[in-house]
């Protein structure tokens, strides 16, 4: 496709392979995660001084960050990955779900919005334990709880 990859690096990690293996590379700050690579305005400007015309975000960090997505467009760069919106959507599990169901995807069963506790001791029962308790929003494993039984779904356990 003749494009060539920049890589971006913080500076505890100037030698590593993703650096070496680059056909450029640019250091958007010092070791710190937060001062480097969830720079926004460091990567951007890294970007552009490359001539970068479009940024794939890798795994974790700013990756399934909508503001980051917006702020790449609004920059002019393709931000290749899903668009802020999508991001937004899949972000919050019940959406994600809602979606999912919506395009006939299969799903695992499970629940959409509980009102109460009254509602969630059914959806248990109506699933079957053990069940995975999991707040809407919050990324990867953040208020995830497995209840084995309707105490444990009363406790929040």
């Amino acid at each position: 496709m003749a494009i060539e990859p920049v890589a971006v690096y913080s500076e505890a990690d100037a030698g590593s392979p993703h650096v070496e293996m680059a056909a450029a590379a640019v250091c958007v700050g010092p070791a710190q995660a937060a001062e480097s690579y969830l720079n926004v305005s460091s990567i951007l400007q890294a970007a552009k001084d490359s001539g970068a015309e479009a940024l794939h975000p890798g795994y974790g960090f700013l990756s399934e960050n909508p503001d980051f997505a917006e702020a790449c467009e609004a920059s002019g760069i393709a931000f290749i990955g899903p668009t802020s919106s999508q991001i937004r959507s899949f972000g919050l599990k019940n959406t994600a779900r809602e979606i999912a169901i919506a395009c006939g995807a299969p799903i695992l069963p499970g629940t959409g919005l509980l009102r109460d506790l009254d509602h969630a001791q059914s959806e248990a029962r109506r699933i079957g334990f053990p069940v995975r308790r999991k707040r809407a929003g919050g990324g990867r494993e953040s208020g995830m709880r497995l209840c084995e039984n309707g105490a444990a779904v009363e406790q929040g356990q």
